[in-house]
């Protein structure tokens, strides 16, 4: 009788710590929601918008191959000065507090969006962040108290985002500089700071 209560304490015992890891677990998985990892490329349909919608001249490409969303082409500044690539994607992100993104470029400025279908004189509103690249593969973090909002590259004063509404996400370059750009993206999740500690 004393050794069967012995196993059943020592059961008790190894419960008890294993409990903590696995809720420890589930804390971390709810800490991030992954947006794209591009491993199937018909999971989302993404779409060009270049700069000749405003007379300008700029080329842009997208494609995915291999779990990796390339973007690439010719950014001319006379004229609109911009090109973008861009999917329809509905997503509640109100629980998070930005954007986490494994890239890689030609060393440009790049700029993120994320749309929640809000209008000032009729016309869309884009919500964007710019971002930095190099030519090694690097994690980037942008917040969403970061979003600035414009209509045709002007500042509006709108309300905040909506992020239990988004619509759009897409990958915008307007830097400004003539030339060749390119842009890969592994993956696009949405964090949440989980330490109380804000940043």
């Amino acid at each position: 009788m004393p050794q069967q209560v012995l196993r059943v304490l020592a059961s008790l015992v190894i419960a008890l710590a294993v409990s903590p890891s696995r809720a420890g677990d589930g804390q971390a998985d709810t800490a991030s929601l992954l947006l794209f990892d591009f491993e199937d490329a018909s999971a989302s349909r993404w779409s060009i918008v270049n700069d000749g919608v405003m007379g300008g001249r700029s080329q842009g490409y997208g494609r995915i191959a291999e779990g990796i969303m390339r973007f690439d082409g010719t950014l001319v500044t006379r004229g609109g000065g911009f090109t973008s690539v861009r999917t329809v994607h509905r997503a509640d992100l109100s629980d998070f507090d930005g954007l986490e993104m494994r890239v890689r470029g030609n060393g440009r400025r790049f700029e993120v969006e994320i749309n929640d279908g809000r209008r000032y004189r009729w016309r869309p509103v884009s919500r964007r962040i710019p971002f930095d690249t190099s030519g090694q593969w690097r994690t980037v973090r942008v917040s969403f108290s970061d979003l600035r909002s414009t209509v045709f590259g002007r500042s509006v004063s709108v309300p905040e985002i909506d992020l239990a509404s988004i619509q759009q996400i897409g990958f915008y370059i307007l830097d400004g500089i003539d030339g060749p750009f390119w842009l890969e993206v592994d993956r696009v999740r949405a964090y949440r700071y989980d330490d109380g500690s804000g940043g």
